[in-house]
């Protein structure tokens, strides 16, 4: 790529936001997730055009799924890339094959952070755009979720100890990244499986949102991502707050049965009663709790004494003892 192609839109945009947002330190060593498709192309390029400014140490991963019969040529295609911009290349294969979306997602993550750490990278940067965010907002609104779900796309968070998450293009959009390497001569690998109406997301990009965005609002995308960043800054902030009311409603030690106090917590709002009883059940169960589980323990607080849930995950039982609401755990039969 010849060194006298001037900086664009999109390298302003990205440079003011990994400053104002404090995406990178200076000399960072950055693990970038490239796939080959026009996002992840859009994003390496950049990075590694800003990079002289920022003297990050930047590599490329490559996930293979093995679900396409063009996964191999597709890797293949991603190495000869990094070495023609002489960039440290690493690849996760995987072992077995991934069944949904969510197994997948979740695969690369754990490959990435796992490479992550092994390589002594502290951050995995993914191609993520603004429109994966308005996507990803219709998807969790559509299957009920609450305003922790229709942020979930957040700039960045821990993936594992010492290894953050980021997605530094959540200003940028689809059709920019199009347009940017068509611009730039970056070849898009063609990835058959976005063609494939059977996942919801692809239905969501293909049919949904161009009908909204014919019928409703031209500026949909934009709109959905902006809603997207002020529920992120409004749930950051309820979530501090909860957890700070929780450690007033649980003991300081770590009491047997677990316990929150129904005296602190009758006088909070409804909103802060359902955090923190869900950041409680998610210390106590086995896996995360359920709108309706959270829903069991709201109900206690207010309950006669004695009273107590169904089941929960575990064996567990919530039951009201006097000012406590506690968790037990039922025997095993």
């Amino acid at each position: 790529m010849p060194d006298f192609l001037p900086w664009t839109l999109l390298h302003a945009r990205l440079h003011r936001s990994i400053r104002q947002r404090q995406l990178f330190k200076q000399g960072e060593r950055i693990l970038v997730a490239v796939s080959g498709g026009q996002d992840s192309l859009c994003l390496i390029r950049l990075l590694l055009d800003l990079q002289p400014k920022w003297g990050w140490e930047l590599a490329i991963a490559h996930c293979n799924h093995r679900w396409r019969t063009d996964a191999e040529a597709n890797a293949q295609y991603v190495y000869e890339l990094a070495t023609l911009w002489q960039v440290p290349y690493h690849q996760a294969t995987a072992n077995t094959d991934v069944i949904s979306e969510a197994a997948a997602r979740e695969w690369r993550y754990g490959v990435l952070g796992a490479i992550a750490q092994q390589k002594g990278y502290t951050a995995v940067v993914t191609g993520h755009t603004g429109s994966d965010r308005a996507e990803t907002l219709l998807y969790n609104l559509i299957r009920g979720s609450g305003a922790d779900g229709l942020q979930a796309m957040t700039w960045q968070r821990e993936l594992l100890p010492n290894v953050r998450l980021v997605r530094p293009l959540l200003e940028t959009w689809r059709s920019e990244t199009a347009a940017f390497c068509q611009e730039r001569d970056l070849q898009v690998w063609q990835d058959s499986t976005n063609d494939d109406l059977h996942y919801a997301r692809n239905r969501i990009r293909q049919e949904l949102l161009p009908y909204l965005k014919a019928h409703f609002n031209p500026q949909t995308e934009q709109s959905l991502a902006q809603t997207a960043e002020l529920l992120r800054a409004e749930v950051d902030f309820l979530e501090k707050t909860a957890s700070t009311l929780r450690q007033q409603a649980s003991p300081a030690t770590e009491p047997d049965p677990p316990r929150l106090s129904r005296r602190v917590l009758k006088g909070a709002p409804l909103a802060l009663q359902r955090r923190v009883i869900r950041q409680f059940l998610h210390q106590v169960l086995p896996q995360t709790p359920s709108f309706e589980q959270v829903e069991k323990l709201v109900a206690l607080l207010q309950a006669p004494n004695r009273t107590r849930t169904d089941s929960l995950p575990g064996r567990a039982i919530a039951t009201v003892d006097g000012d406590w609401i506690k968790i037990l755990h039922e025997p095993d039969q």
